[in-house]
């Protein structure tokens, strides 16, 4: 039986490899975006990032933003195919990631479980939140394994 592995192998394998990728799982950060503002019309997203990056993959970014009413625009969450379609704010191949009413109470959660950019924008009014009112990001996450400690 020397081509077989046993499972007592097997489990000592299985343990050590949840040793190494848990640790990174259980350090991912949650990032209310825009802080105190909230995904709103008018604040700068593109500098948000930079203060508080760098982001990693399994980290959360939480989109919080009050269901339409008479006295708030409506906002949503949309994810652009590249970075073209985000420079120009173009919604036609975009993907609807939060509506308008999933910002309200604790807000929608987005993890980056993957490396590569993340492009956000506000698709509301035609893109105007998009062009007008800054309400557009990218998030480029790195390797969770990548984490400082």
């Amino acid at each position: 039986m020397e081509g077989r592995i046993s499972s007592a192998t097997l489990v000592v394998a299985a343990v050590l490899a949840m040793l190494v990728l848990v640790p990174a799982a259980a350090r991912a950060e949650r990032f209310v975006v825009g802080d105190a503002a909230r995904w709103t019309w008018g604040y700068n997203y593109t500098d948000w990032v930079i203060k508080k990056g760098p982001f990693f993959q399994n980290d959360s970014l939480v989109f919080m933003y009050d269901p339409p009413n008479a006295t708030t625009h409506a906002h949503s969450v949309y994810m652009m195919r590249n970075a073209a379609d985000y420079q120009s704010c173009n919604l036609k191949a975009a993907k609807l990631v939060a509506n308008v009413m999933q910002g309200a109470g604790s807000g929608y959660e987005f993890v980056l479980r993957k490396r590569k950019p993340h492009y956000f924008v506000c698709g509301e009014r035609g893109g105007i939140h998009c062009t007008m009112g800054q309400m557009k990001f990218i998030v480029k996450p790195k390797s969770s394994a990548c984490r400082d400690d």
